[in-house]
This record gives C-alpha cells, sequence and structure tokens, in this order.
C-alpha cells in the first residue's frame, strides 16, 4: 500500500469551511423561474430542458474548490531517504559603522561602498552561511547566521548612518562578536570578513592575539584611500580637541591582522571583480573543511492529481447550460403580464 502524506496537512482545514456551503446548497429550494410561472406558460416559452441545474452546478464548483484544497495542501508518496554530502562555509560579515566611514574619499562615501561591495560578494559566494554584524566602538548583532541572501541583501541596502552617531573602531568587539556568532567553538575555523578604514589603532596585537586564539580567520576589505578625507556628520565637519580639521585616512596596520591570522587583505577598488577574488580565496580555503551530511527523500508529487479533479468539475459546472433556457422578450413580457 502507498503510504500518502501531505507537506502541508493543515491546509485541509479549509475543507472543514466549505461542508456548511454544501449543506446550505443541498437544503436550498429551487429559486428559479419555476416559482414564477405555471407550467403550461414554461413550455411554450422554453427553448431547451439539456444541461445541469444550478443547484448540481453549484455542488460541482464546491467539489472543485475541495480537490483544489487538496492539491494545495501538497500530497505525496514518500519516497527512499538518500543521504547527500554537501560542502558549506559559514562566515560573519562586519560593517564598520564608526563616523569615519562618512568620509568622501571614495565616491559616494566609504560606508556605502561598503554596502555595494557586500552585494557583489554574495553574488560571488554561494553555498554558505553568512552572520552579520555592526561595530564601532562597540559590536551588535544585524543578522544571525543564515543562507537567505535576499534578506541579507535587503537589510544592508536599508542600513543607514541617519540611525546611528558612533565614535572609535573597536576590531576587538567585533571579534569576539564573530566568536559569539560561532558559539564560542574553539575547534571550528571560523572566517571573518571585515569592510573598514582601520580605524585609527596601530598596535593590533591584542586583536591578532584573540584571533589566533580562537581560530579566526580574518578577511579585510580596505575601504580608504591613503589621501584620505575630512569627516561630515549631520553637525557639521568633525574637529579635535585643537580645533583642527580631522583627516581621516587608510590605517594600514590592519593588515597585519588579516596577513598573522591566515586571512587576507584587498585594498578598495572600483572593480568587481575585486570582490570575487576575496570570494574566491575563501572559498578555496575554506571549502574542504567544512562539510555536512543531509537525508532527503525521493518524493513521488500527487497533487497534480487532485488539481486535475479541480479543473475538470470546474469545466464541467460552467460550460453545462441551465435546466431551461428562456427567450428573453417573451420572459419580459409574460413576467410583466402576470404583474398586471
Amino acid at each position: 500500500m502507498f503510504n500518502i502524506e501531505f507537506k502541508y496537512i493543515e491546509v485541509l482545514l479549509l475543507i472543514v469551511l466549505l461542508l456548511p456551503i454544501l449543506f446550505i446548497v443541498l437544503k436550498r429550494k429551487n429559486g428559479d423561474i419555476n416559482t414564477i410561472f405555471s407550467k403550461r406558460v414554461l413550455e411554450k416559452i422554453s427553448v431547451e430542458k439539456s444541461g445541469l441545474n444550478n443547484k448540481t452546478r453549484d455542488i460541482f464548483i464546491i467539489i472543485s474548490l475541495i480537490f483544489l484544497i487538496i492539491a494545495l495542501a501538497r500530497p505525496y508518496i514518500k519516497g527512499k531517504p538518500i543521504k547527500v554530502e554537501s560542502s558549506f562555509i559559514s562566515g560573519v560579515v562586519g560593517f564598520d559603522l564608526s563616523q569615519s566611514m562618512f568620509v568622501k574619499d571614495i565616491y559616494p562615501n566609504r560606508f556605502e561602498l561598503a554596502k555595494r561591495k557586500f552585494e557583489q560578494f554574495l553574488n560571488n559566494f554561494k553555498n554558505g552561511q553568512l552572520g552579520i554584524i555592526g561595530f564601532s566602538s562597540k559590536s551588535f548583532l544585524i543578522s544571525p547566521m543564515t543562507n537567505d541572501y535576499n534578506s541579507l541583501k535587503f537589510l544592508i541596502s536599508n542600513l543607514s548612518f541617519d540611525y546611528i552617531s558612533l565614535k572609535g573602531t573597536s576590531i576587538l568587539s567585533a571579534l569576539e562578536s564573530v566568536n559569539m556568532l560561532y558559539e564560542n567553538n574553539k575547534k571550528k575555523q571560523k572566517v571573518a570578513i571585515f569592510f573598514t578604514d582601520g580605524g585609527d589603532k596601530n598596535d593590533l596585537s591584542k586583536e591578532i592575539a584573540y584571533a589566533k586564539e580562537n581560530n579566526i580567520s580574518v578577511f579585510i576589505y580596505a575601504v580608504a584611500t591613503k589621501k584620505g578625507g575630512v569627516i561630515e556628520t549631520q553637525n557639521g565637519v568633525v574637529k579635535d580637541k585643537k580645533g583642527d580639521i580631522v583627516i581621516s585616512r587608510i590605517n594600514e596596520n590592519i593588515k597585519k591582522l588579516a596577513l598573522q591570522t591566515g586571512g587576507a587583505y584587498l585594498p578598495y577598488s572600483l572593480d568587481k571583480n575585486d570582490i570575487k577574488l576575496l570570494s574566491d580565496s575563501i572559498k578555496m580555503k575554506f571549502k574542504a573543511n567544512n562539510k555536512t551530511h543531509e537525508i532527503i527523500y525521493d518524493n513521488k508529487e500527487l497533487f497534480y492529481i487532485p488539481l486535475s479533479l479541480a479543473l475538470l468539475f470546474y469545466f464541467i459546472s460552467i460550460f453545462s447550460l441551465p435546466q431551461r433556457r428562456i427567450k428573453k422578450w417573451k420572459f419580459y413580457l409574460l413576467y410583466l403580464w402576470q404583474l398586471v
């Protein structure tokens, strides 16, 4: 015997809503012209008596809806289990959200370029799970690990500095968040991809030590230039304690963090292929180290059977003629005559 199951069995509850309607149709008396004219008059104005009556057609439509609901519930015959091995990469993407990311030494500014590069990164980075964090003086979660890239694109495209006013860049705080997203598994190799200008810290020995201790390989996409630019906020140009305008440049010390943790450092470029190189380097290094086994079933879909029956009953009800078709001009004349 075939073991028939339903993928969305809860959809079948909609049939319960149709049962009262079916009951009303079955109990309903004919409300057609039989109640208006006598049998002798009907015989004179009737053209033909073929086809289904209204009640039968209503029943057919309800039966059609029932079969449609069954089709939506996705009936299937459960097949044999198949073991599938797949490789994947999990990583955490970090966005620098400090004030220096306002700088326009890169068009339109550093942060907007980082968002564009991230979208290009998703287009090249496949078969992997990604989490997203934001960091400045502190870090916070934007998205947990997921392979829903459309949701990630939506989140980042709508991430705006209009709601952010943060100072400083704490790479260590970002690394701690990366470690937490990996559930503190010290044996597992972790991947961090940071879009940052490097902040203003010269000594990154603590960050390097923490990354090595927790098996975090850091990949840096540097979104800043050596020439740099002024930091502009909604309150105007940022100045230091002496009143001088602050110039923010790329902090190339961040390169040490990437190279000493087994990652890579990539300076910004307007070329779309640069982010592809970053994605490919991550996949080549870590894809073989992450494998999972998944059980899938070779199921046989049966939805097309109730769907075909639903269409059959629907077309029968639609294209069937009423029991009696009346010549319109005779109908109106006789109806007015009886009213008089």
